[in-house]
């Protein structure tokens, strides 16, 4: 029978079940949080990032999830450094040239802080000389970093990072640490 389970990730948390190769380390894994066999992350989300992990024992769907051939669309609310102006927007939604090379075209806007967010340990450094500000950026592949390069090379380093929703999936109602379901 295949199932799926929507996961709101907390930061520092790693997208896999075992830390292999850190013995004597204590970092936590999804073990920490979810008993369910036979279910593995569909894609990453990086151990400093937030918010949504799909999962699922289902090969076909874990593949269309991870795999940049189905332009899956990613939606991350970030926290950035400074407030990026009209050309840094436009930038973005015209594809950032990265190292690994340009980027696709990325829906993107500024946004307001979300009002359902959780506190986040540790919290962001916040310096008194540098405003923040949000974003949500929508993107259709999933290059290692990625939404924390392309803010970068547009002036506007990430300070937060919460994956909001997979395609249709979000994490609307879903506290910090929870899953279910999908």
């Amino acid at each position: 029978m295949s199932r799926t389970i929507l996961f709101n990730k907390p930061f520092n948390v790693l997208s896999q079940f075992t830390d292999k190769g850190n013995e004597g380390t204590d970092r936590q894994t999804l073990s920490d949080y979810i008993d369910v066999p036979g279910v593995y992350a569909a894609g990453r989300l990086d151990r400093d990032s937030e918010g949504l992990l799909v999962l699922t024992n289902d090969g076909k769907l874990q593949n269309k999830i991870a795999s940049p051939k189905f332009k899956q669309p990613k939606t991350y609310w970030v926290q950035v450094e400074g407030v990026p102006d009209d050309a840094a927007l436009s930038a973005l939604q015209n594809g950032v040239e990265l190292k690994d090379g340009l980027t696709r075209p990325a829906i993107v806007r500024p946004i307001d802080a979300p009002s359902e967010l959780w506190d986040r340990d540790p919290p962001i450094r916040v310096r008194k000389s540098v405003p923040d500000s949000w974003i949500e950026l929508s993107i259709t592949e999933g290059r290692n970093r990625q939404v924390r390069r392309m803010t970068a090379a547009v002036g506007h380093p990430t300070l937060r990072l919460i994956r909001y929703s997979v395609g249709s999936w979000s994490i609307d109602g879903l506290a910090s640490g929870a899953w279910k379901d999908a």
